[in-house]
């Protein structure tokens, strides 16, 4: 198992970043397509909640993800095990956990993945953990800087 740790401040409300990372159904938002992450897609029903399913297509696999922990506005986890393509090279297991601590200008969020790599992976092993931290570093990125704009700016977004 292999740990991925970032972190990112952001200035604005634990609350309000949260429901941004919460409310998958629109992801495009605020998240581009870009690298590994093509959208959030076959996504349960309203509210999004402890049980709710998605599909992330990617041309590396398919993730299907289910929300395993959520707890406003504190932290939400998913699992994200990856089929992927080829099959034959079998399945990325991961779990993807975020919380928001309160700080004196915002939040802090903290996204922790945790990896489990196949052993038909093992010589590719730092090429796919840099690609999975480069990811947690875009959608970081991605969040802070929706999250700051004027509440205004970002519903005719």
């Amino acid at each position: 198992m292999t740990t991925i740790e970032r972190h990112v401040d952001i200035a604005a409300s634990p609350e309000d970043v949260f429901d941004l990372v919460c409310d998958l159904h629109h992801y495009g938002r605020w998240l581009p397509s870009a690298g590994d992450y093509e959208g959030t897609s076959e996504i349960s029903p309203p509210p999004v909640a402890v049980g709710t399913t998605y599909v992330e297509h990617s041309r590396t696999g398919v993730r299907h993800g289910l929300v395993i922990a959520l707890a406003r506005p504190d932290v939400v986890a998913f699992r994200q095990p990856m089929a992927l393509r080829p099959r034959s090279l079998g399945r990325i297991e991961s779990t993807v956990s975020m919380s928001f601590a309160p700080t004196a200008g915002g939040v802090r969020v903290t996204r922790t993945v945790d990896l489990g790599l196949p052993r038909r992976l093992a010589l590719l092993r730092s090429f796919v953990v840099g690609r999975y931290t480069r990811e947690s570093e875009r959608m970081l990125a991605a969040l802070k800087a929706y999250a700051e704009q004027p509440r205004a700016a970002r519903t005719s977004a």
